[in-house]
């Protein structure tokens, strides 16, 4: 089937299969790998990416579903050579190890602070309960999404 979408503010036109899921487009057609495959059974959060302003996994959704879409994903949350309040804030607050929950992460926070702009430590756990990692114990991910509400405060 032929799909167009708009990715990071980019149009794409491309012919996929019917079965491709969109976390696979991403990262092997457009070579967008900042969004990872972690579970294959959308447990994870690690393919978590905007469309048409809200996050999602994009494993659980099709290439085909997201036609005539606006997709974020890590890559486009900042201009070029820049970093968003969040992933700066991850950053400077260690809220990563290996990294690979890491764009996930960002992208569930950024829509957590969004609808919240000013949320309890309880209240960002709460938002990201659907994205795991396996290093950090969530501790610094929680100040790290805090200081981005700060940050974004100044």
């Amino acid at each position: 089937m032929n799909i167009k979408l708009t990715v990071n503010g980019t149009a794409h036109e491309r012919e996929v299969d019917s079965r491709r899921l969109l976390v696979h487009f991403l990262r092997e057609d457009l070579g967008l790998t900042g969004t990872k495959i972690g579970c294959d059974t959308s447990q994870c959060g690690s393919c978590v990416i905007k469309l048409d302003g809200v996050t999602v996994k994009s494993c659980t959704c099709l290439a085909v579903q997201a036609d005539g879409s606006q997709i974020v994903t890590i890559e486009g949350l900042a201009p070029k050579g820049e970093l968003d309040p969040m992933q700066e804030a991850f950053w400077e607050k260690h809220g990563l190890q290996c990294g690979y929950c890491t764009a996930g992460m960002i992208m569930a926070a950024t829509e957590l602070i969004e609808k919240n702009p000013d949320p309890s430590p309880e209240e960002v756990r709460e938002g990201l309960k659907g994205n795991i990692c396996r290093c950090t114990g969530y501790h610094n991910i929680v100040k790290a999404v805090l200081a981005a509400v700060e940050a974004k405060r100044s």
